[in-house]
């Protein structure tokens, strides 16, 4: 019987678990609330239950643990550092020692977002490279960067925070000190800030039926829906191209990547924003020929966070 691995995706909502062979075929996934105010240990032990119920169910025990953390983690030592999006921040939290000696296999921890890339990198569209970029773009911006087929970490495990370039020196101040970072001006959060403005100055009338004139159910996916009858909603999503355009062209000249996936909520708009961040790397990349700007959604959607758990799991931070 081939080995089994288990993939985590820890968010600040929710657990994503799955179970699956290094080909990233599951045969078992569940997903329960995070309920991260109850603190890291129970959290922890939550998590090593719910792996735990899962072998039971499939009948076989799990080779490894794969696991994604929402902030920065040693992942050396399988320390959490900081992870803003969860009550207390873990700081200085031995999740792997934890968990391992719950599950009783070894575990590994890894960003997110970096997470994701590696999920890319082993069942999306990164087979198809050496070198690539992946850029998620939700509730925040963050990215992972893939050179000769493996994923590089930099000296502090936080290489690929494309989120915190600088597009706009004048920009908003950002959560991570700096002003005019992209995440302030492209992030699913800051999108919908400007729908929520334009909504409440009554220029986003069919934005305002959508979301029955409730500024807190406005998303980016709603806001595409609205941009056709509502001018200045179409020009917002523009606007938030424009800016992801200009980051991935620094990314462009900066790594020269063959493909630049671009994933979450926001990259859920389609080709309204596809096309004008294409537009807008070929206006400001002017050194590449367009024929090999390769800018693509990802093909594995809200899955790329577990599938690459299972990746970190069974094959490290490479290709395999």
């Amino acid at each position: 019987m081939s080995e089994l691995y288990a993939g985590v995706d820890l968010g600040g909502t929710s657990i994503k678990c799955a179970l699956a062979g290094a080909d990233g075929e599951i045969v078992c996934q569940r997903s329960i609330p995070t309920e991260s105010h109850a603190g890291p240990n129970s959290v922890l032990m939550r998590i090593a239950e719910l792996v735990n119920e899962m072998q039971a169910e499939v009948g076989q025990s799990i080779s490894a643990v794969g696991m994604g953390v929402p902030g920065l983690v040693d992942v050396e030592r399988g320390v959490t550092r900081f992870l803003p999006n969860l009550t207390t921040h873990w700081e200085n939290v031995p999740a792997g020692d934890i968990l391992s000696a719950a599950i009783g296999c070894p575990v590994k921890l890894l960003n997110d977002v970096r997470t994701a890339t590696l999920g890319e990198l082993a069942f999306g569209r990164g087979r198809e490279v050496d070198t690539m970029v992946f850029i998620a773009i939700g509730t925040g911006i963050g990215g992972g960067v893939v050179i000769d087929g493996k994923l590089r970490l930099g000296a502090l495990g936080a290489a690929g925070e494309l989120g915190h370039q600088t597009i706009d020196p004048n920009g908003p101040l950002c959560g991570c000190g700096n002003h005019g970072c992209l995440e302030t001006l492209a992030s699913g959060t800051a999108l919908a800030a400007e729908g929520i403005r334009l909504m409440l100055m009554g220029l986003a009338p069919t934005l305002h039926d959508l979301v029955d004139g409730d500024p807190a159910r406005v998303t980016a996916e709603l806001m595409s829906q609205a941009a056709l009858s509502d001018p200045p909603v179409l020009d917002a999503i523009y606007g938030a191209a424009d800016d992801i355009g200009t980051g991935v062209a620094n990314v462009m000249v900066t790594l020269h990547p063959e493909l630049v996936i671009l994933g979450g909520g926001v990259a859920n708009i389609g080709d309204v924003l596809f096309d004008r961040v294409r537009a807008q790397v070929i206006r400001r990349v002017r050194m590449i020929s367009p024929d090999t700007v390769r800018i693509e959604p990802s093909d594995l959607g809200s899955r790329a966070g577990v599938l690459g758990a299972i990746a970190l799991a069974s094959r490290g931070l490479g290709t395999g």
